[in-house]
């Protein structure tokens, strides 16, 4: 978990965590140099469970080198991540793991509810059964706080590449270049805050970002990146909000007839 002037959703992002009916977990969180109450409230949690590990960056460098310096000091077989105003579903791993166990897959992944500062449902992301390499080129269908991937079934730790955004994306691709494919869980089990203050908040704004990674991780040149950017990731960036959209509609109709 990476944190940055999180004080106001982190306690439930937290809880959400130490309260999984899986038990056998570590939560480490990296501190990207707030200056608001969220190192306080981290201590407080770090002295009262002791699953809990908080390290601390000298400067503010984003939120892939934090959870970089978390996949280093994690001691477990896998990897999951959630950032500091997302939360969990008590059951998310132990899920998840078992489905990782039974499938034999490296990656896994699920859906999740969208929800915004009020934890007011607002919709639902339904993801793939499966989703591949090049599947994951095209666009990222993985949302980074349900993904989970078995380091040791890999065979080493992935680190995201030093990149201020698309980072995850582009974690998940490295790691699909080795294992090929990756299975998701229809199952909502985790909400996704929808914040327009966030990094990610604004969609649009990181397509750009899209551009480097193709780049700086994949080894395309200028032109290819952006050839593919425009007229691969686009138009499948494109239909998946459309598809989020009707799928939230009908996830909406669905919760008012349930009242």
């Amino acid at each position: 978990m990476p944190t940055y002037n999180a004080s106001r959703f982190l306690a439930g992002s937290v809880e959400s965590v130490l309260n999984q009916t899986y038990t056998n977990i570590e939560l480490i969180v990296t501190d990207d140099c707030s200056t608001d109450d969220t190192v306080s409230i981290l201590r407080k949690y770090e002295k009262k469970d002791s699953r809990v590990k908080v390290f601390l960056q000298n400067e503010n460098l984003g939120a892939g080198p934090a959870r970089n310096v978390c996949i280093k000091n994690a001691s477990g077989r896998y990897i999951a991540f959630c950032d500091s105003d997302d939360r969990w579903f008590p059951d998310k791993l132990e899920k998840q793991i078992r489905f990782l166990q039974q499938t034999h897959c490296r990656l896994t992944y699920s859906s999740y509810i969208l929800c915004d500062s009020n934890d007011k449902e607002k919709g639902i992301f339904i993801v793939p059964d499966r989703i591949t390499y090049r599947g994951m080129l095209r666009d990222d269908k993985i949302g980074c706080l349900t993904a989970i991937y078995d380091a040791k079934a890999l065979g080493r730790k992935f680190y995201l590449p030093n990149l201020r955004k698309r980072q995850d994306w582009a974690l998940f691709i490295m790691i699909l270049r080795q294992c090929r494919v990756a299975k998701g869980i229809k199952e909502p089990l985790a909400y996704y805050r929808l914040r327009t203050d966030s990094i990610s908040g604004n969609k649009f704004k990181l397509i750009k970002y899209n551009a480097r990674v193709y780049r700086e991780v994949l080894g395309y040149s200028v032109v290819m990146s952006y050839l593919f950017l425009f007229f691969i990731f686009l138009p499948t960036y494109a239909i998946k909000m459309i598809k989020r959209h009707w799928d939230s509609l009908a996830f909406n109709m669905m919760k008012k007839a349930e009242r």
